[in-house]
């Protein structure tokens, strides 16, 4: 047993009805302070798809403050639930909850390449993940749910973005005069301190080290695996 502890209790909806009720049972347990303690350990989530459109793999890579890499795994997986808007979730979460269970090291910190709270459900695939599994977790999103204003143009400079007047996340520029990422809150921390974990994990780059070292994870499976790569 790893650090997660077993998943097969866990049940995957069949239809769009049955996963927007499993959205609306877990959205009251998302919590959007953060628990006093140190992020010594993030871990990056991403998954990449086949061809087929299903998902072909899920990587996990956890770094250390230093963002030394520590820990990393790979599932194999595939999802018969097809693609709704706002329920990607739950094509990605079964193999996700897989890598995850085969880490050896407990990641303090989990951050997704995915919408947290901002989502029209306001129950993105990092609030998902982070209600599962309990650990602090934060959604840095490459587009947006939403509106916004265009942040400033130095690092660091950072605005709203809303869903019907609400607050549900920040345009995050981690590089200047590059795009801007989309931050949200996923379980367990603040929109402040999302924020300034992902200026500490974007040194060089405009993504996350996280995102970018799981992605790359992502690829190399799938090229061992053979499998012809969708969108990854």
């Amino acid at each position: 047993m790893t650090w997660l502890g077993h998943i097969d209790e866990l049940t995957w909806p069949t239809t769009p009805d049955e996963a927007m009720a499993i959205q609306d049972e877990l959205r009251p347990k998302v919590e959007t302070t953060t628990r006093a303690q140190e992020f010594r350990t993030i871990a990056g989530l991403d998954c990449a798809y086949a061809d087929t459109g299903a998902v072909a793999a899920a990587a996990v890579v956890v770094l250390a403050q230093t963002l030394e890499t520590v820990d990393s795994a790979v599932a194999h997986g595939f999802s018969e639930f097809p693609y709704y808007p706002g329920l990607l979730a739950f094509r990605e979460l079964p193999t996700t909850m897989q890598v995850l269970e085969r880490l050896s090291t407990a990641p303090d910190l989990l951050v997704c390449d995915a919408q947290g709270l901002a989502h029209p459900r306001r129950l993105g695939l990092a609030c998902h993940i982070g209600v599962l599994t309990g650990v602090p977790t934060i959604g840095v999103a490459k587009s947006v749910w939403g509106d916004y204003l265009e942040p400033g143009p130095e690092r660091g400079a950072r605005t709203d973005v809303t869903i019907d007047g609400e607050v549900v996340g920040s345009a995050l520029r981690t590089r200047a005069g590059v795009k801007p990422v989309f931050v949200s809150v996923g379980h367990r921390i603040d929109l402040d301190t999302a924020c300034a974990q992902v200026l500490a994990l974007t040194p060089r780059y405009r993504l996350p080290e996280t995102t970018r070292r799981a992605d790359a994870l992502c690829r190399a499976a799938l090229r061992t695996a053979g499998t012809v790569v969708n969108g990854a």
